[in-house]
């Protein structure tokens, strides 16, 4: 059954980083369409979850999953706020709050939770 984990974990990894890298390839490929707009960085915090999703499942703790998501998401965001000019009304407080989780999962990594 481990074996299974890790063939799907990698399998969801490969898919996460090709999000991350050329998305509208990803949707051309998928979906037989363009992501364009605003669906491209959906498609990368998805492209996040999903590299997440393959390290939580991976041998080791899971807690660095949730760490790679919240840390992977406010940099995303962040970064799509300050380039791309996309600003909805939970855009900055959703940062502020994967920062905060983001630093709390650090410390408690540190601690050895």
């Amino acid at each position: 059954m481990r074996n299974v984990l890790i063939f799907a974990a990698a399998g969801e990894l490969a898919t996460g980083v090709a999000l991350l890298i050329a998305p509208s390839i990803v949707g051309q490929l998928l979906l037989g369409q363009n992501l364009i707009g605003v669906a491209v960085p959906i498609a990368r915090v998805t492209g996040i979850a999903l590299v997440a999703l393959s390290i939580a499942c991976w041998p080791g703790p899971p807690m660095v999953g949730m760490l790679t998501y919240s840390a992977g998401v406010t940099l995303c965001l962040s970064y799509t706020g300050y380039t791309a000019g996309v600003t909805g009304v939970l855009l900055w407080p959703a940062v502020g709050l994967h920062g905060l989780l983001t630093a709390v999962l650090i410390l408690a990594f540190a601690r050895g939770a």
